[in-house]
């Protein structure tokens, strides 16, 4: 059952850098305010035509839509004083691809955090073993993370615009996501300047909450071995005394 072991050990290394990362895109996602900052820092109320409490309501609705069962993102805006539909068919239609790829992070976001907590409960605290190995196979799991999110921002800053056009080449199967920012309103919404910020930001919570896990398990190491340390003069000692 040794194996059993080794690959439940390397599908949390696996894990946890994913849980790490899908928690803070899920978070960015769902929150209003990174939205709402967005469309001020780049002045979408000039761009689109609306006004900020519109923008800001539409955001609202936004993140409802990926967390709800609805088909079809159908946001109505006022646009000079008449309702009008904020988005058009092509947008609503990319708009159905995002949410099928944010239910996805939000799917192994659960499934990764889950298994995180299972791994931790049952194998370590359930059966007893070494939080050193615990804090090993952390440090390894922050490490192949590392490199992850070290590559991807090697070429984001290198290029984000190339960069950013592969990733939807790669994640979407058509090109609903080619949006023309002098009247779609969706990429005047969230224009390229607004992802690169917010995949920066992303970056950042990871390395703070690995920085973090890092600390921790260093310090995990350093006591127990200073806790094994203590404990062994004691052994020899008893040891000496009953031979005598």
């Amino acid at each position: 059952m040794a194996w059993v072991s080794r690959v439940a050990a390397a599908c949390f290394v696996v894990a946890l850098p994913i849980l790490l990362i899908t928690t803070n895109v899920r978070f960015l996602a769902s929150e209003v305010r990174f939205y709402e900052r967005g469309f001020r820092a780049h002045d979408v109320e000039q761009t689109t035509g609306l006004a900020l409490p519109e923008l800001d309501r539409s955001a609202r609705e936004i993140v409802n839509y990926f967390e709800n069962d609805a088909s079809t993102l159908r946001v109505v805006v006022k646009d000079d004083g008449e309702e009008v539909a904020l988005f058009n068919a092509r947008e609503t239609e990319h708009m159905k691809d995002v949410k099928w790829l944010m239910q996805l992070v939000f799917r192994v976001n659960e499934v990764t955090l889950a298994y995180v907590l299972t791994y931790v409960a049952c194998v370590f605290l359930w059966a007893g073993r070494s939080f050193r190995s615990l804090a090993r196979q952390s440090l390894l799991g922050i490490a192949v993370g590392g490199a992850g999110v070290g590559a991807v921002g090697v070429f984001a800053i290198a290029g984000f615009e190339s960069t950013w056009r592969r990733f939807h080449e790669v994640v979407f199967s058509n090109d609903l996501w080619k949006l023309n920012p002098a009247t779609d309103r969706l990429i005047q919404m969230f224009p390229e300047p607004f992802w690169q910020e917010e995949t920066f930001v992303v970056a950042a919570l990871t390395v703070a909450e690995a920085v973090i896990i890092v600390g921790a398990a260093l310090a995990c190491l350093v006591l127990t071995r200073a806790s094994r340390a203590g404990t062994a003069p004691r052994g020899e000692a008893r040891g000496s005394g009953a031979g005598a």
